[in-house]
C-alpha cells in the first residue's frame, strides 16, 4: 500500500510537472500575414486574408498544439487595382458562391496532432472548418525563433464550395476553377 501511494505521488509530480512546461504563446494578429492563390484554366488570382487571433502551445520548445481564427471579411484580392475587377472578385469570393462571408465571418484551424519532423519541422494534423463544415487537414509547419510558417492547400469541394468545380460541373471549359486553393501563413507570436 505505501509502495502504491509512492507511485501515485511520483505519477502526479511528473504529470504536474508535465502540465507546468506547457506554455500558451499568443498569436500577434497584426504582424500575422495569410496569402491565398486560387487558380482556374485561363490564370490564376493572389490575395491576402487576416489572422483574427490565435494561439500556439509549446511543451518546452516543442510546438504541441493551436489554433487560429481567420477573419473571411478581410480577404481581399492584391493582383487586380480598382477599377480592374478588384471588386468584383473580391465580391465574388466574399459571396455564397463561395465563402458567404456575411453569415460566415471566421474560419479556424485546430491542432489535432503535432509530430516532430525534423529541426524546427513539425507535421501538423488539424480540424479546419470554414462555413461551418468541418475537415481533417495535414501540412507542414516550420517554427523559427518567434515565427510560424505553413503552406497549405486546401479542397474547396469538402466545404459545399462548389462555384465553377470541373469535379461537380460539366461543359466548364475555360471558365473552370480549380477545387484546390493555396494558403501561405506567416505567424508571429
Amino acid at each position: 500500500m505505501k509502495n502504491l501511494k509512492t507511485i501515485v505521488i511520483a505519477l502526479l509530480v511528473v504529470l504536474g510537472t508535465t502540465v507546468s512546461n506547457a506554455q500558451t504563446k499568443k498569436i500577434d494578429a497584426a504582424t500575422s500575414k495569410i496569402t491565398w492563390i486560387g487558380k482556374k484554366v485561363t490564370g490564376q488570382h493572389g490575395g491576402t486574408i487576416n489572422v483574427k487571433e490565435g494561439n500556439l502551445v509549446f511543451t518546452g520548445k516543442k510546438l504541441t498544439g493551436g489554433t487560429v481564427t481567420v477573419d473571411m471579411t478581410s480577404l481581399v484580392c492584391t493582383d487586380l487595382k480598382a477599377g480592374e475587377g478588384k471588386e468584383k472578385i473580391e465580391g465574388h469570393l466574399k459571396s455564397e458562391d463561395f465563402f458567404g462571408t456575411e453569415k460566415f465571418q471566421t474560419s479556424k484551424i485546430v491542432f489535432k496532432k503535432v509530430v516532430a519532423s525534423g529541426k524546427n519541422s513539425y507535421t501538423v494534423t488539424a480540424d479546419l472548418s470554414i462555413k461551418e463544415k468541418t475537415n481533417p487537414i495535414t501540412f507542414e509547419l516550420t517554427v523559427v525563433g518567434n515565427t510560424a510558417a505553413a503552406a497549405l492547400k486546401v479542397d474547396r469541394t469538402k466545404f459545399d464550395i462548389k462555384y465553377g468545380s470541373g469535379s461537380f460541373f460539366d461543359n466548364l471549359g475555360d471558365r473552370a476553377i480549380s477545387d484546390e486553393f493555396e494558403l501561405n501563413v506567416a505567424l508571429q507570436f
